[in-house]
Parts: structure tokens; C-alpha cells; sequence
């Protein structure tokens, strides 16, 4: 038997690999890291795979395209999960899905395994990438049926065996890390009325408290709802996350604190850093308050809202989530300009904004009575506009209802 592994070289990937030979007759493992952004994450990983018992390993970089084919329409959408999260794990889950299902059919594998526990939602999200691309591959998910029951035990399984433990103890905490973002889960977060202790825990900034007195400024150009320059310069995508990443991570911009509700029911507790994506989203609608419409910016509201639960629930790979998207293409059609921001202690504040296809006439705008707009107008408006309520007025009256 050959199996497909989603491999971290965490440690819940790591005891995967020798149960997996224990459970399956030996068979091939083929581990997959799909590289979006972890960073020295994927440092000496193949070695590590290699001395678990996997046969080989493919370390896949795919950060490019995980901006512009998954992050770049998510922020276009302006998808963001009960108002805080910013997806950042959601968005790279079918990613990875899908190039786990191509490395699967080139290798004639026979099945794919992650290491998804049978309480989160990950496990829905590549199963579902999974279904969507290669419905005949079998999907192994060893969290819903070894007899492992903690972080403690899988560290207990390793040292029984010989082999390497990737972690230590006290420091497993539950992580997530890619271009977009880092998630924090587990150990005092599981209680929600403790305060994270950010001076421990952040990884990609500072805490507000910490961030420079001095604001920083910064200029995003978009065309077409994308964001193609910084500060006047050309840049690749890639190249402007590590940027915004940077400036934002060092204002303390993009932390957020969330009791949130999973797709399987329960509610859980995370802490987020989504420094350079927090500025992007801000950045995005500032441009599209000065050129969306009044009746569009209302409906992409409602199309918003349904796309941001597609993605946190795995459903990318769907009729419905491709329709939305080719709606929200349509409107960003003159959401080009540039934006400029303030970045201070945690804080993201608009400096500015242009644009082309602006809709905004200071002619019309300034109290000053111009061409395009009289005063008079207004009455005949409101006249049509009240007419609902003059007549229910009126009937309360003929009623004697007070």
C-alpha cells in the first residue's frame, strides 16, 4: 500500500508516519509538505521524514500561488469570519488539498492521510479538497481512530520507539504558520479568561503597548482589486506580504483574540497574527468606499458574508464559491488607486485615498450649491421617499390609534 502523508514535521506528523507503518502492513509513505509560508519551519525536514520511516519526501513551494489564487480573492471578497478572523488557516487548506491529490495521482498512491484531529475543522476542509479533486482516493485520519489521546502520549509513543521527539512538553502549544498569518491554540488558551500573555506568544510583532511612538506611513497601489505596488515600488506578492508582515508586525497591527465556532459545533479559543493581511483588508476598502456604488458595496455585504463561510468550512472547491467569486471579480473591475495609511500602536488610519474611477464629486459633496445638484430637488425626493409612512400616519389617525 502507498500512502500520500500531509506532513508538518510537527509532532502529530511526525508519530503519523511509524503508526502508519505499524497499522498498514509497512507500507510506502510519501510525505508532502505543501509550503505556503512556514518559514525555517521546512528546514531539515526531509531529513527528519526520512528518519521517521517515509520512503521520500516533496517539499512543495506553492507561497505565489497561494497569494494570488487564494489570499488575493479571499481579500477582494473582503471575507472575514465573526468578525475578526481572517482566515488565515482556512484559506490554505484547499491548497494543500489539491496539491496532495496531484502528488497522490502521480505517485499511484492509494490513499491520503493528515493529521487533522476528529474536533477541528481542518479535517473537513482537506477531506472536502480531497472529495472535490480525487473522490476515489481512500482518506486516512488516524486522530479519529488510534488509541492516542493526547500531545503527552504522542511524545510517550516516540520515546518508546527510538525515534526524535519534535517538541518539548511545555512548549506545545498548537501552531499554524504560512504567508498569511500564525494561529496560537492550546495549553492556557484553552481557558478563555486568561489573557495571552503576548510578550510569550507572538511570533510575527508586538503587542500594541510595545510598537514604536513614532506612526509609520505606507502607500498600497491595487489594480482591479489586487495590490501590485507598495510605497511607489513594483511588487511580487510574496514580496509584499513579507513587507506588510514586517511594517505591520512591528506596530503591533493584526493581533486578534477569538472564541470562535468551529464547523463541527463547539466553540474554541485562538489568538491570531495577521499583521500584513489586516493592512491589505484596510487597505482594500478604503478604495472600494470611494469607488463601489452604494447598491453594490450593499449586496457584496451579503455575498461577503456567505463567501467567508464557505472558506472557513472547507467548500472551495464548489459551484456556489466559484459563482461568488466571479460576482466579486465583476465589481472589482474599478477598484484600482492608490491608498495611503497610518500604522501606529496597533492601529491602521486612513491618510488618504485616489483613484481613477473615484465616485466621489466634491462639486456635488460641498455645500456649496453647484450644477450638478439643487436643493431644491431634495423635497420631491423626500416627498416620494415618506409617502409609506404619510399614509400609514393617516390611517392611524382615521383609526384614533395613538
Amino acid at each position: 500500500m502507498k500512502i500520500v502523508l500531509a506532513y508538518s514535521g510537527g509532532l502529530d506528523t511526525s508519530v503519523i508516519i511509524p503508526w502508519l507503518k505499524e497499522n498498514y502492513d509497512n507500507a510506502e509513505i510519501i510525505a508532502v509538505c505543501v509550503d505556503v509560508g512556514q518559514g525555517n519551519e521546512t528546514d531539515g525536514m526531509e531529513e527528519k521524514a526520512l528518519k521517521m520511516g517515509a520512503s521520500k519526501i516533496y517539499i512543495e513551494d506553492v507561497r505565489e500561488e497561494f497569494i494570488v489564487n487564494y489570499v488575493y480573492p479571499m481579500v477582494k471578497a473582503h471575507a472575514v469570519y465573526e468578525d475578526k478572523y481572517l482566515l488565515g488557516t482556512s484559506i490554505a487548506r484547499p491548497l494543500i488539498g489539491k496539491r496532495l491529490v496531484e502528488i497522490a495521482l502521480k505517485e499511484g498512491a492509494d490513499a491520503i492521510c493528515h493529521g487533522c484531529t476528529g474536533k477541528g475543522n481542518d479535517q473537513i476542509r482537506f477531506e472536502l479538497a480531497i472529495k472535490a479533486l480525487a473522490p476515489q482516493i481512500k482518506i486516512i485520519a488516524p486522530w479519529r481512530s488510534w488509541d492516542i489521546s493526547s500531545r503527552e502520549e504522542e511524545i510517550d509513543f516516540l520515546q518508546k520507539r527510538g525515534l526524535p521527539v519534535p517538541m518539548k512538553k511545555e512548549e506545545s502549544y498548537s501552531r499554524d504558520r504560512n504567508l498569511w498569518h500564525i494561529s496560537h491554540e492550546g495549553l492556557d488558551l484553552e481557558d478563555p479568561s486568561n489573557e495571552p500573555d503576548f510578550k510569550h506568544l507572538l511570533k510575527l510583532g508586538v503587542s500594541p503597548e510595545e510598537a514604536p511612538d513614532t506612526p509609520t506611513y505606507i502607500e498600497i497601489e491595487f489594480e482591479k482589486g489586487i495590490p501590485v505596488a507598495l510605497d511607489g515600488k513594483k511588487v511580487s506578492p510574496i514580496e509584499l506580504m513579507d513587507k506588510l508582515n514586517e511594517l505591520g508586525g512591528k506596530n503591533g497591527i493584526g493581533i486578534a483574540d477569538l472564541v470562535e465556532n468551529r464547523v463541527v459545533g463547539m466553540k474554541s479559543r485562538g489568538v491570531y497574527e495577521t499583521p500584513g493581511g489586516t493592512i491589505l483588508y484596510a487597505a482594500h476598502r478604503d478604495l472600494e468606499y470611494l469607488c463601489l456604488d452604494k447598491q453594490t458595496t450593499s449586496f457584496k455585504e451579503v455575498i461577503r458574508n456567505k463567501y467567508t463561510d464557505l472558506i472557513y468550512s472547507g467548500e472551495w472547491f464548489t459551484p456556489l464559491r466559484e459563482a461568488l467569486a466571479a460576482f466579486v471579480d465583476s465589481t472589482q473591475e474599478t477598484v484600482t488607486g492608490k491608498v495611503k495609511l497610518k500604522l501606529y500602536k496597533g492601529n491602521i488610519i486612513s491618510a488618504g485615498v485616489s483613484s481613477p474611477y473615484s465616485l466621489y464629486s466634491s462639486e456635488l459633496a460641498s455645500f456649496t450649491t453647484g450644477e450638478l445638484y439643487s436643493h431644491h430637488d431634495a423635497e420631491g425626493f423626500i416627498n416620494l421617499l415618506g409617502l409609506p409612512l404619510k399614509v400609514r400616519a393617516m390611517m392611524k389617525q382615521q383609526r384614533g390609534d395613538k
